[in-house]
């Protein structure tokens, strides 16, 4: 009998899905799983997304020993907590430091072990069980998330099992002293060929019709071909086709959709691909699940089609009436890739010009397209421009520099990869934000992104954020500051979450939002954007859907003490002043 998709036909023991945070990994994957155990195989799904919903998509309670699912013969069902692992692996690294280690050097080492790409090591030090000795009692073992180029780079490098770190307090370090992996190298390598056997492992790159989605799914599968990883499929999900042949809202959705497959970059025009359309309901329960891989559209309900009324909700409008109450602020717009942060912040900039205030917006975005239309038509609104990439490299070529002279080549090599990491981007960035963020004593700055509070402490840990920027720059300390008391100052600064009325988006903001609370920052206010509630959509399948983004709305509410802010999904792009200033009509 014929696979509901291509990926099922010949399906390798080891599946990784990888792809942006939103496009459905883990529905994707579990259903794929389900499908395998259907088809009489043996098979263990990983999950490693502590915020998860499988259990509710599953009807079982996880663990981090394999557990049956219910119902589906064959199939089990193993929980990596991230945050678990990494506390285990930073327990190791600290025990090694010794006990003339300073309480303050253990608190500075703990931070710098806090971030994302520690996370990423010690959940890959969970996978490498699996792809040796832990996987040999399956058929297949289905990973829900995969490790990033980073990660396998670094492992990749022989300095990296030197314990070459041991000790190094300086600079952006994703990993700090990491002579913790040293015990670990024979089970990494035996991971690492695993993952380069093409008859054992394939990456499933999962993307939506977006832009955004299917650019992040090229850059993975061109990182990870580079590390040896050639055996990749691709999955599209979640693509819609209209029924309402009159309903604006969901002809623009389909020919948005439709121009992102169009335009899809080359390298994933030459993998073998399945698409998946959208349903008419979420992937929770075996009945949804078993549907997904199906190519018929799901029918949505009577009662989930009814006519109803457009949300009533507090606009972007009335957020800016309230922030333009004050006279001058630092406003961050904070929110993951892909949620539209720089288009609200440039709004929110616009309307505080409408409210006749001064204000700096300084944008992240690379195409600059927000920033040139801004600032060639906005009298009253100075617009600037940091380019991530340029300030990492400042960074990184500063630390290299540095340090380089009494480094053999193979640790050069490291220190560069180490350098690599995201949170090095963080760290760089904080840097030239700080050059603008005094300018809120005096008028209004719009920031549309900022530094996680990972890196704020990061910089401030035990004080030692004023040394250390002493040492790497051998004294030039014109331009050393610590803001994150004006950052902890809710007079100074306002924190506005960015995030979209999905599952995977809100997990993601308020995952954030903790991230800041560590810092001791409390974000402001939150602002759901793109929502169909919001819309008077008439298409039948867009209508059945509304019942998801009212559970998300119901999550985002509780999240935060401010009224809500929602942005309706519109039509038309909202690029350029005349389409921002609809969006605070």
């Amino acid at each position: 009998m014929q696979s509901a998709i291509k990926l099922l036909d010949q399906p390798t023991k080891y599946m990784f899905f990888t792809g942006k945070g939103g496009v459905g990994k883990t529905s994707v994957s579990t259903a794929v799983s389900i499908a395998l155990a259907d088809a009489g195989k043996k098979v263990l799904l990983v999950s490693t997304d502590a915020a998860s919903n499988l259990d509710e998509m599953l009807g079982v309670d996880l663990s981090n020993q394999p557990v049956a699912v219910p119902n589906v013969p064959g199939m089990f069902v193993l929980n990596i907590d991230p945050g678990t692992a990494a506390i285990d692996y930073r327990a190791r690294v600290v025990e090694q430091m010794g006990a003339q280690t300073s309480d303050q050097d253990i608190a500075l080492v703990r931070e710098q072990l806090s971030g994302a790409c520690t996370t990423e090591i010690a959940t890959f030090d969970e996978f490498s069980h699996l792809l040796s000795q832990g996987g040999a009692a399956y058929d297949h073992v289905v990973f829900d998330t995969a490790p990033t180029g980073h990660t396998l780079r670094l492992l990749s490098l022989p300095k990296a099992w030197s314990g070459f770190l041991e000790g190094n307090d300086r600079g952006a370090s994703c990993l700090g002293p990491h002579s913790g992996l040293k015990m670990q190298e024979q089970l990494f390598n035996q991971a690492l060929a695993a993952l380069n056997n093409p008859a054992l492992t394939t990456v499933v790159l999962v993307a939506r019709p977006d832009k955004g989605a299917l650019g992040e799914a090229a850059r993975s599968s061109d990182e990870l071909r580079e590390l040896g990883l050639e055996n990749q499929r691709l999955v599209v999900n979640a693509v819609f086709k209209r029924s309402n042949l009159n309903d604006p809202i969901a002809a623009a959705i389909e020919a948005i959709g439709q121009q992102a497959l169009d335009e899809m970059p080359a390298s994933l025009r030459q993998l073998s691909a399945d698409y998946i359309s959208l349903k008419a309901v979420d992937s929770v329960g075996l009945p949804a699940l078993r549907g997904l891989l199906s190519p018929e559209l799901a029918k949505p309900t009577t009662a989930a089609t009814q006519t109803r009324s457009p949300l009533e909700h507090h606009t972007l409008s009335e957020l800016v009436a309230e922030l333009a109450n004050d006279e001058r602020g630092l406003i961050m717009v904070m929110g993951k890739g892909g949620v539209g942060k720089t288009t609200i912040a440039a709004a929110i900039a616009l309307g505080l010009v409408q409210h006749g205030k001064s204000v700096h917006l300084s944008t992240t975005d690379p195409a600059a397209h927000l920033a040139v239309t801004l600032n060639a038509d906005v009298q009253g609104l100075d617009v600037g421009r940091i380019d991530p990439k340029v300030e990492t490299q400042k960074y990184v070529d500063k630390i290299v520099a540095s340090r380089a002279p009494t480094l053999t080549d193979d640790e050069i090599a490291l220190l560069i990869e180490d350098l690599r990491s995201p949170c090095t981007e963080e760290v760089a960035v904080f840097h030239a934000f700080s050059r603008v963020v005094a300018q809120a004593r005096t008028s209004f700055v719009v920031l549309d992104t900022a530094p996680t509070g990972h890196s704020l402490l990061l910089m401030d840990a035990t004080g030692a954020y004023h040394r250390q920027m002493v040492r790497e720059f051998k004294g030039d300390s014109d331009h050393i500051v610590t803001p994150l008391m004006r950052l902890q100052d809710a007079h100074y600064t306002k924190i506005i979450l960015v995030t979209l009325p999905e599952a995977t988006p809100v997990s993601q903001a308020a995952a954030l939002q903790d991230d800041l609370r560590r810092a001791k920052i409390e974000p402001f206010a939150w602002v759901v954007n793109k929502s169909l509630l919001a819309t008077d959509t008439e298409d039948p399948l867009l209508r059945a859907r509304l019942d998801s983004e009212r559970k998300q709305m119901a999550r985002v509410a509780d999240q935060t003490s401010h009224d809500v802010i929602v942005v309706p999904w519109t039509a038309e792009p909202p690029v350029g002043v005349a389409a921002l200033k609809r969006l605070l009509d």
